[in-house]
Parts: C-alpha cells; structure tokens; sequence
C-alpha cells in the first residue's frame, strides 16, 4: 500500500445484538455537529472534482454511530453506476488493523505471544541472513509496528495481492533482504503483514480471511464486506480507474491472496463504520462488561504509539501550521499535533483505489471515505473535513470525571491554603514533600497569591491529566488561582509534587 503522512501526514450501530458502543452523545453537541454537514458535504464534493475522483463515498461517524453520509460520482464509469453507501470499495491498506486485530485476538488466547520470533511460527524465516551477526530475530510485533526491517516496499507490494502462501514462503526460503536490522527503525512493509496473515493462518488452523470472518466481521454484523472481488455483486462493486491524458482508465482488479491481509479488504461504508465504532467503544477505560470481539484494552493497545515515525509541521488547516509527531501503532497510524489532538486510522491506497478513516477519541468524531482513484489523497479530504467539522461546530473534547483520590486531595489541600498550618501532620503528603517545600515559603507564596486574588468565591472541580495527577482552579474577586498536584504508586496515593500561580 502506498505509504502517506498520516496528515498530519498521513475516522450505523453494529448489527452484533450484545455490542453496543458506549453513550456519550449530547443532543446540543450532535446539533452542532450535525449544522456542519452541508459544508462538508460541499467540501468532498468540490474536492472530488478537484482531484479528478471518479467515485466517492464517505460518513461521519459520532459516538460509535454514523450519522451522515454522502456520495458523488460512479463506481463504474461505463455503465453510470452511482456511488452509495452501499458500494464496496478497495480499502487497501485500511485492512492492516484487522490483521492486526487478529493478531491481539489469537495474543488474548494465549496462542502467541508478540515477542516471539516469527520464525517460532514459519521455520522458514531462520533463513534471514541479518545486516550484522548480532541483529534480534524479527518478532511478531516487530511486524506489527514495520519494524522488522524490511525495506519500504509499496509500489513492489501493491502488485502482490494476489500471490499464494507457497510464492509467499518461497521468499523466505530464499532469505529477505534488509534495509536494517531488525527493531533499529520504522519502514514500512506490506510483506511485513502478508507475513503476518500467514501467523494467523499457522496458529489458528484457519485461513487469515476465516479467522477473520468468524470472529471480527461476523460479530460486528459486516455482511457486506468480502475479501474476493468476485464474490461482490455486480452493482455494488467499485471499479478502479486512473487519471491519464485527462481521462480515466479502468484498472484491473486483484484477485485475493497471500498479499490480503496488507490491503485486500471490500468494504463500504455503512459496514466499515461498525468497525468504527469498536475502536470508539473502547475510550475511554471503564469497568463496563466486555461486549466486543476483542478487549477494550487490546484495541487501545492498537492504538498506542509504538514506533515513531514522523515530526512534520501539517495540521488539519494547512494555512495554520502546527507541529505534530506521528507514530505506527498495531496497524494503525497515530498523531499528536501541538494542541494536544489526538488521531487514530490509517491511509488506504492501491492501483485504482484510495482511502482513509481518521478519528479523534478524545472528541469521539471519525470520518471515512472511499475513493476509485489510483492512490487518492483521501487524507487530505478527511483533514479538511475534520477542520470544518471543530471549527464550525466548536465542539469540545471529552471531559473525563477525575479520581475519588484527587477530589479527595484537592479537598484537602483547600483547607490548608494560603496559611499551610499544621500541614506536616495531616499525613496526606509523601516523604519527600517537606524536603523539597518548606513550610515557611508555602506560606509566604500562598497567602501572597491570595492577597492578589482577593477572597476566594469558588473552588473548582479537578482536571484530570490522568487517574493521579491534575489541577484545579480558585476563583477570587480579583483574579484565579491554578493548582496543579501529582501523586505517588503508595496505597493511598500522597501528594508528592505541588504547584500554585496566578492564572493570566
């Protein structure tokens, strides 16, 4: 699959009658959210024009439901097929996260572990000649992140879909080629996750496409999703094109393979936005019953930055430049920009066809679209559309509650503010507070703070950074106050770190 900045360079309830994503919809936030959709729908429309698409098809997905789709143009140019949500498109490399969803599944049952070499589960790959005599063996999760060390190989790769296990094991027996060592650098793979379906396959007497079958799609109610292109009824499917001496040229069609388990995936968009609301559901940790096919914690581990990968200067809104780092999860791409946003999905892009879905789990907002144009800049489209969709609405993210322990220690740090008396006895400190603070110059800093924030009206509710360390706001007559603190790993948790200032 072609490889794109995750842009930063590059997010239809489950028909599963237990799964349900988790409720955190606000009928004010979804009528904000929901005004926006005229402009975005301008957005791809004029876009899709722009980049000469054939055939769109996209939706929006909020809390774990899609809430509105739209499409443009034709998945068949010759017989004038109009695109629907219903249409099933090549999503190429989108279909990394179920091959690595798989992968945690078969983890979960203990059937393999990560950090195992690959080799454990294809003898062929003791063949691997390393750079150097003392490299690790490439390990599964070596293959999850694109780290194994295998050379970037899309425009090889993108031509592989269909070849068999034996042409695939062939490669091995003969020994890879690397471009480093493994564990020592990001690059990414398609032979890398064509491997891995051929784990799923070795460890669950299953082919990657059942394993598949049986316990994701299936469970999640994706019925209309396939592996075979010929296995897709006629009107539904979406033919490839390219755009060449200002027209379009029908490309041919892959038949499935060893190769699918990097980018072989059929989908549309009502189906893939089940698949959406898993990875919604799983944010943010609770102690919920499990009601999917794999963990809540599993899929946020699929979304942890494991192997960093990109520090560029793209945003949302290109004329705003803003600094992000992007990172290879399990499958998955992630993002941090320097507002803090958080993204999660993955670009999609093959001869005749490209996609992508990206979305925000801390704002629970996704967007997804399906392109039939050789290797379109679906990510482009899905980041101008995120930026219209914050702007307009100005929705904000998520407030987590905080902890019954920092509302505990916020409570009591408001009754020894500003004087600080008798502090070293309440025994809410840890060991080293009043080696680090001194009680006289909390006092001072405190009550001069106060003074300049005059009486103080209201204490605010704790912010969250996470379980054991926050802030939290006093209003004065004359100004606020910010106090942030952090917590120590004792049973209970003492305060070990604190801080006081005037909010500008």
């Amino acid at each position: 699959m072609r490889k794109y900045l995750f842009l930063l360079s590059f997010a239809v309830a489950p028909a599963f009658a237990q799964y349900q994503p988790a409720k955190f919809t606000d009928a004010d936030r979804l009528r904000k959210i929901e005004a926006t959709f005229p402009v975005i729908d301008s957005v791809y429309k004029q876009q899709a024009e722009a980049m000469h698409i054939p055939g769109l098809a996209y939706g929006i997905v909020v809390d774990g439901k899609l809430i509105h789709t739209g499409n443009t143009g034709y998945t068949d140019i010759s017989s004038k097929t109009p695109v629907a949500s219903q249409s099933d498109f090549r999503i190429a490399s989108m279909t990394k996260s179920f091959t690595a969803m798989a992968i945690l599944k078969l983890r979960d049952e203990g059937k393999l572990k990560l950090d195992d070499p690959a080799y454990v589960y294809i003898p062929e790959m003791r063949n691997n000649r390393y750079l150097t005599k003392d490299a690790a063996p490439v390990t599964i999760r070596h293959l999850l992140t694109h780290s194994a060390g295998y050379p970037e190989d899309n425009p090889w790769g993108d031509r592989q879909l269909a070849v068999t296990d034996a042409e695939l094991i062939a490669i091995y027996k003969k020994g890879v080629s690397f471009s480093h060592n493994p564990g020592q650098g990001y690059e990414y793979s398609n032979l890398g996750f064509a491997t891995l379906g051929y784990i799923i396959k070795k460890v669950s007497g299953k082919t990657y496409q059942q394993y598949i079958n049986e316990y994701i799609l299936k469970p999640l109610g994706m019925t209309h999703t396939y592996w075979e292109y010929t296995a897709v009824p006629k009107d539904k499917l979406a033919y490839g094109y390219r755009w060449l001496d200002g027209k379009w040229v029908k490309q041919p069609l892959l038949h499935d393979g060893a190769y699918g388990a990097m980018g072989g995936l059929i989908t549309t968009i009502e189906d893939f936005s089940k698949y959406m609301a898993l990875h919604m559901d799983a944010w943010p940790p609770r102690d919920d019953a499990e009601k999917g096919p794999i963990k809540r914690s599993s899929i946020r581990e699929m979304h942890y930055p494991w192997d960093v990968s990109y520090l560029n200067q793209y945003s949302l809104n290109p004329s705003k430049p803003c600094a992000s780092v992007s990172a290879y999860a399990y499958g998955l791409r992630w993002a941090k920009d320097c507002e803090g946003r958080v993204f999660v999905g993955h670009t999609g892009g093959l001869p005749g066809f490209g996609s992508q879905w990206n979305m925000m789990p801390d704002y629970g907002v996704g967007v997804v679209c399906f392109a039939n144009l050789t290797y379109a800049n679906a990510g482009k489209l899905n980041n101008m559309v995120l930026d219209t969709l914050l702007k307009l609405s100005n929705i904000q993210p998520r407030k987590l509650p905080p902890s019954k322990i920092l509302t505990q220690r916020r409570d009591e740090l408001v009754k020894l503010l500003p004087n600080w008396s008798n502090a070293q006895a309440t025994g809410i400190f840890a060991d080293n507070f009043f080696m680090d603070y001194f009680p006289d110059k909390l006092k001072a800093e405190a009550t001069d703070i106060f003074t300049k924030a005059g009486k103080i009206v209201r204490v605010g509710e704790v912010v969250p950074e996470n379980n054991l360390r926050g802030y939290f706001i006093l209003t004065g007559e004359k100004g606020k106050v910010k106090v942030s603190f952090t917590l120590t790993p004792e049973n209970p948790p003492l305060i070990q770190e604190y801080h006081i200032g005037l909010v500008e």
